[in-house]
């Protein structure tokens, strides 16, 4: 991939004026939209469900970038799917065995299939689910809350993964700002998350086209 991707968290958005803060983003240079789906289990906050996808669908013909960091995510996949997802991706901690079967539901029902995992989780526990997936979010926080600092071992590990299939998507969430996007550029990065960098800064177009 030669352009950068740039998919903001809605997290960070005003949700008082989210059909508002969706066009902004579409108006002002964002590729994706990045929906954190948290069920306060596998991560410690509760944010939103498949219902406000659905709603975001409704208003943006942009791509949705559906990160689910919740428990059991194959009882939910469906649902995020027919509200409106195109990308759905799952956390390899939270699948372990059942990973490739989940994987499939997800490309079996028509959405884009991608692998999450921790700071603390290793490249190498998911090389063999490569083949099978379209992306990798490498968290570069803790997954839970937005605003936390990036953890600069985390990018060290994109390039250990296009090693290993080159034409895997890498995307990087957690503590993106300008500089930090510009070191996980300088290690082959291609989709940039980020929440609090682009909303509390004032200018969204600025934000997005300093990430790139």
């Amino acid at each position: 991939m030669s352009k950068i991707i740039v998919s903001p968290s809605i997290l960070s958005a005003d949700f008082a004026n989210l059909e508002n803060e969706i066009k902004k983003l579409e108006n002002n240079g964002a590729d994706w939209i990045h929906v954190d789906v948290m069920d306060g289990h596998f991560v410690p906050n509760i944010t939103i469900g498949a219902p406000v996808v659905k709603a975001i669908r409704k208003v943006t013909s942009i791509p949705l970038d559906v990160h689910l960091m919740i428990e059991n995510p194959e009882k939910y996949i469906e649902d995020f799917i027919h509200a409106g997802s195109d990308i759905i991706t799952i956390h390899y901690e939270a699948v372990k065995e059942n990973t490739l079967n989940v994987i499939n539901q997800i490309k079996t029902l028509g959405a884009k299939a991608g692998l999450s995992i921790k700071p603390k989780t290793q490249p190498k526990e998911i090389f063999k689910y490569l083949k099978d997936i379209d992306l990798v979010i490498i968290m570069s926080v803790e997954p839970g809350f937005g605003g936390q600092k990036f953890i600069f071992e985390c990018a060290e590990k994109i390039p250990v993964l296009k090693k290993q299939n080159a034409n895997i998507i890498i995307e990087a969430d957690g503590g993106i700002n300008k500089e930090t996007a510009q070191l996980c550029k300088e290690y082959g990065i291609d989709v940039l998350v980020a929440g609090s960098y682009i909303f509390s800064g004032g200018d969204i177009k600025e934000a997005i086209k300093s990430l790139r």
